[in-house]
């Protein structure tokens, strides 16, 4: 039996949005957003950490990905996701901090751009000013596998050659938390592979940078950049770029990680969040 309460969120679209809920009523809510292509369970080990720092905390799957709904209308612009935040946070009652990674951050990012006040935010190893070629990697990654698995072993050699610096698991099991068995007898990733075409990149940059420059306005709206050092997706000139947009933006780099930074080095990552969260939205701030 999971440690945490299962519970669905209605969107306003009408998709059904699943997540984990756990830590007390009335304390500050972290809201946990996991990027393209993952699900809940890469933040596993940041909600037992966060819950026992005394935060009540929801770990959302994405609309499109883990156990949320699909949209057969493939809503699943950078607008739909902010919807999804609202359907969480919107009448919560307390103070609430966002910890968005990849997709999440972005998604975060044009939802405070959009009016939405969090009392922190947090971006896991994402910043407006990606590294192109680091997108392209994940982006070809996501669209080399629609034909799905004939195993679980094939599955993880896809993983293995996507993230080479990451050791591979003894056990493969655990990847089941990202897969579906299907009909045909063959494993698939657990999001719509359709959510890729949807939105082109390029025309959510000007909105983005106009979300942007609406963060760095919002001084009472702390920031924390957390990057991954061997990331390919945030770099120095990433990071430089994104404080003089946002000045009151803090960061905080873990070694020997990347892009996936808190899977990486999960201590030193809930580490770094928790400290910051404590400064700003203190677990007895409700």
């Amino acid at each position: 039996m999971s440690e945490f309460e299962r519970r669905e969120f209605p969107s306003a679209d009408g998709l059904t949005l699943v997540g984990d809920t756990g830590g007390p009523e009335g304390a500050p809510l972290v809201l946990l957003m996991h990027g393209g292509g993952q699900t809940r369970h890469s933040w596993s080990g940041a909600m037992r950490a966060l819950v026992s720092a005394g935060y009540r905390v929801v770990n959302l799957d994405a609309r499109g990905h883990g156990e949320s709904s699909w949209s057969k209308a493939k809503a699943y612009r950078i607008d739909d996701r902010i919807k999804d935040v609202h359907a969480v946070v919107d009448g919560c009652g307390v103070p609430f901090a966002l910890v968005g990674a990849s997709m999440g951050g972005l998604t975060s990012i044009h939802a405070v751009g959009q009016g939405l006040s969090p009392a922190a935010l947090v971006l896991v190893d994402i910043v407006p000013d990606m590294e192109p070629a680091g997108v392209e990697r994940i982006v070809s990654f996501m669209n080399a596998h629609h034909g799905g698995f004939a195993s679980l072993n094939e599955a993880a050699d896809a993983v293995a050659a996507y993230y080479p610096e990451r050791p591979r698991p003894k056990d493969p099991r655990g990847l089941m938390k990202n897969l579906r068995l299907r009909d045909d007898g063959r494993l698939y990733w657990h999001w719509d592979p359709v959510m890729f075409g949807v939105e082109d990149p390029k025309q959510f940059r000007d909105p983005l940078a106009k979300s942007t420059r609406r963060l760095g306005e919002r001084g009472d709206v702390p920031v924390l950049v957390v990057r991954g050092k061997l990331s390919d997706i945030v770099s120095d000139a990433s990071i430089a770029s994104f404080r003089e947009k946002v000045p009151h933006a803090e960061a905080v780099d873990v070694s020997e990680a990347g892009h996936m930074v808190a899977g990486d080095k999960n201590d030193i990552f809930n580490a770094a969040v928790i400290d910051f969260l404590a400064r700003h939205v203190p677990a007895g701030a409700a």
